[in-house]
């Protein structure tokens, strides 16, 4: 699937047929858009800037915490702050959090409809109480496993402000203390160092600019082997570590030490620009310009960037493939999309007995047309007999041109004939208007191939196929190549599939421009509706989009 273009090469430019005039109006309409879109930026900018300049510090003690998920590190503690008569609310992010803590948190003030007014905090840094009553409170918390509320209160007794030293420099001195036996003193041992081990690692993500949320991410996923796994390579962080890209791993590089002509450094900045690539709708990208683009990011020699490609190909954490002469890089799960894709569609386009059988198309035409009291255009019969004999059809046209009709008319034939009809879309508004146009149940693509988001993974796929013998999936534009790839996967042999769409629309967010890629293949059937129809040829909007379509200037006279 080939790089989008915002041009098409077989359309003359607007200007060149359209009046002058016009096509100021256009651009007239055009820039208020866009004029309105940077305002709101604009708005929203200034807004987080000031925010920016009205950071405060808070300090204080935790007196409870309200909740806390050990998943995210998201908290919601009440606070003692001087100044203030009531417990302050904070949220933030912390790996852990105890009652009695001290913390510094630095944030602003923001007003929450529900709880009102909150101290938001973007850093949250946690330490020891002082006080005896801070210690009680942290210990019998649940800070140090092996020690109770009760437990604590005998331990701070004995040993008072310095409790926390005799823990960290002294632990055998407990055994002083009635009820901490050997085996007690063991876990008390085991879960201060562990605990030890955690603010060691948030100090070192603190001292290089880490926010709490990344640092917690951070730690949920490295562990205690957190600081020797950044140290070795800052740029693993960037792959691995969602909300960290690869600026922020570079900056932190940068301050361990790493030097910048490293070849880390150049092989995540190939990883990095290619993510950015697909971020932009490109399944691949010629190497040569993401060497130029590399390049211009690090402002190194373009040799130490053509040896990263070269080790990260033969690592294969890139492939790398040449055609006509060119060569040309993917990611891998893109890669392996694109193949997945045309290797589904073969699968399916030679597959068994079509699921109708043999059955006689033209008894079958006359039959719905009578059914759907309706006379099909000789585009839209093809389009049915197509589907009642092939196993891969796709009907692509703009708006108004039938392509409602020709779904409900496969539909008929099929639910006649006893078949399992699924439906499905891109999206929720689409799979509604789907069922709506339908009288049948759609869902989405998501929904119908039971996405599981805790694993980020589909249910459904070739070891668990979907159930039914034609499946209609309509806004195909808007099916990148990941989606587009999991859902034929998932298509059981034997079953008919119908892509519906309009080419002409706009691509799909994700990577991939799948339905155009599918036309041009001529790897399966497709019939092109042009016709419009009288009700939609009352349209305005329909008829101008047709009239651009075609390189043409709408009409804007008033009858």
């Amino acid at each position: 699937m080939d790089r989008r273009s915002s041009l098409h090469p077989s359309r003359p430019s607007v200007s060149a047929v359209w009046p002058i005039s016009l096509c100021a109006w256009l651009l007239h309409v055009a820039n208020r858009r866009q004029t309105g879109r940077m305002c709101w930026e604009w708005e929203q900018g200034t807004r987080q800037a000031g925010r920016k300049t009205n950071v405060e510090t808070l300090r204080g003690e935790i007196d409870r915490v309200t909740f806390h998920s050990e998943e995210t590190g998201f908290c919601v503690i009440k606070v003692r702050v001087r100044g203030h008569r009531d417990h302050v609310t904070v949220v933030g992010r912390a790996t852990s959090i105890t009652a009695g803590e001290s913390i510094s948190a630095q944030g602003d003030w923001v007003m929450d409809r529900q709880h009102g007014r909150q101290f938001k905090a973007a850093s949250l840094q946690t330490s020891h109480p002082t006080s005896p009553e801070g210690i009680i409170r942290y210990l019998g918390g649940g800070a140090i496993r092996g020690i109770g509320p009760k437990l604590a209160e005998r331990i701070v007794n004995v040993y008072g402000e310095r409790t926390l030293e005799i823990i960290d420099q002294h632990a055998d001195l407990l055994l002083h203390v009635p009820g901490v036996g050997k085996m007690r003193l063991q876990r008390i041992r085991e879960s201060w160092e562990q605990g030890r081990v955690v603010r060691e690692i948030m100090l070192f993500l603190f001292a290089h600019g880490v926010s709490s949320g990344r640092a917690v991410r951070i730690y949920q996923r490295y562990g205690q082997e957190a600081i020797r796994k950044i140290k070795e390579n800052p740029y693993r962080l960037a792959d691995e570590i969602r909300g960290i890209g690869f600026k922020s791993a570079d900056k932190l590089a940068m301050e361990l030490g790493i030097d910048r002509d490293s070849p880390q450094r150049a092989r995540a900045a190939v990883v990095h620009l290619l993510h950015e690539c697909a971020g932009q709708g490109h399944c691949r990208f010629p190497q040569s310009d993401l060497i130029e683009r590399a390049q211009s990011l690090l402002d190194i020699p373009d040799e130490i960037i053509r040896r990263a490609v070269d080790d990260l190909a033969r690592e294969e954490r890139i492939i790398r493939e040449t055609m006509e002469q060119v060569d040309w890089l993917w990611l891998p799960r893109l890669h392996e999309a694109e193949w997945g894709v045309a290797r589904e569609l073969h699968r399916l386009t030679n597959g068994t007995l079509h699921p109708l059988g043999k059955i006689d198309s033209d008894r079958a035409l006359e039959w719905v047309q009578d059914r759907l009291d309706i006379a099909l255009a000789a585009a839209q019969i093809e389009a049915v007999r197509q589907a009642s004999t092939k196993q891969v059809l796709v009907v692509t046209g703009g708006p108004g041109v039938g392509k409602t009709t020709i779904v409900r008319s496969i539909l008929e034939i099929f639910l006649a004939k006893r078949q399992r009809c699924v439906l499905a879309a891109p999206t929720g508004r689409a799979a509604k208007r789907l069922e709506e146009t339908t009288g049948q149940p759609a869902k989405t693509i998501h929904r119908l191939l039971e996405f599981q988001p805790g694993e980020g993974t589909f249910r459904r796929g070739p070891t668990e196929p979907l159930e039914g013998d034609l499946f209609v999936l309509d806004e195909t534009s808007m099916l990148d190549v990941t989606l587009a790839w999991q859902f034929l996967r998932a298509v059981p042999a034997g079953a008919c599939v119908v892509l519906v769409g309009d080419v002409d629309q706009l691509p799909s967010v994700g990577p991939g421009n799948v339905l155009a890629d599918v036309i041009r293949s001529k790897s399966v059937p497709v019939v092109r509706l042009t016709t419009i129809f009288r009700q939609s040829a009352e349209s305005r909007i329909v008829t101008a989009a047709h009239a651009i379509n075609a390189g043409q200037c709408p009409s804007f006279d008033r009858d």
